[in-house]
C-alpha cells in the first residue's frame, strides 16, 4: 500500500483530477491499465479494499483514501446521492439508470464500463431492440449511461 501511495501522484495530482478521470469509463479504464503497468493489478486493488474494510465501496474511494485521506463511501450511499440527479432524464431513462445503479451497488464499478451497456440492456429489456424502443438509439443510450456516471463521483456526493 505504501508503494501505491508513492505511485498515485504520478497518475493524478488532485482528488478533482482523480474524480474527473474516474467519472468516464474510457479514462477510468486507462487509469486502471496504468496502475496494472506499475504493478497494481485489479486483484491487488481488491485486496486493498479488503484491508480497508471497503469491499462495498468503489475502487475510486480506495484510491482517494490512499492518496488524499478522503472518506470512503459505500457504493449504495454513492448511488443514493447520485439519484437526486435523475430528474435530468425522462422517466424511461430514469428507470434504466436506476437499474444500472442497482447493478453497480451489487457488482461494483465494472458494471459502469461502457462495454457492459449491451449486457445491461439485455438483462433489463431482454433484447437490444426492446431497449431501443424504450430509450432511443444506441448513441443516446450510451450518452445517458456515460453522462450519468459523473453524478456518482460528484464532489457533493461526499458531503
Amino acid at each position: 500500500m505504501r508503494s501505491l501511495f508513492g505511485t498515485l501522484p504520478e497518475l493524478f495530482k488532485s482528488e478533482d483530477e482523480l474524480r474527473t478521470i474516474w467519472s468516464k469509463p474510457d479514462t477510468r479504464k486507462k487509469l486502471l491499465e496504468e496502475l496494472t503497468e506499475k504493478g497494481f493489478a485489479k486483484q491487488q486493488l481488491t485486496e486493498f479494499q479488503k484491508i480497508l474494510n471497503a469491499e462495498n465501496s468503489d475502487l475510486y474511494d480506495v484510491l482517494a483514501y490512499i492518496a488524499f485521506h478522503s472518506d470512503i463511501l459505500e457504493r449504495a450511499t454513492r448511488a443514493d446521492k447520485a439519484k437526486i440527479h435523475l430528474y435530468n432524464y425522462d422517466p424511461k431513462q430514469q428507470e434504466f439508470l436506476n437499474f444500472v445503479l442497482s447493478q453497480y451497488v451489487k457488482q461494483g464499478v465494472d458494471e459502469l464500463d461502457d462495454t457492459k451497456i449491451g449486457d445491461l440492456l439485455v438483462l433489463k429489456y431482454h433484447a437490444i431492440a426492446d431497449a431501443k424502443k424504450e430509450l432511443g438509439d444506441i448513441a443516446k443510450i450510451r450518452n445517458t449511461f456515460i453522462g450519468f456516471q459523473s453524478y456518482l463521483y460528484d464532489k457533493r456526493v461526499a458531503i
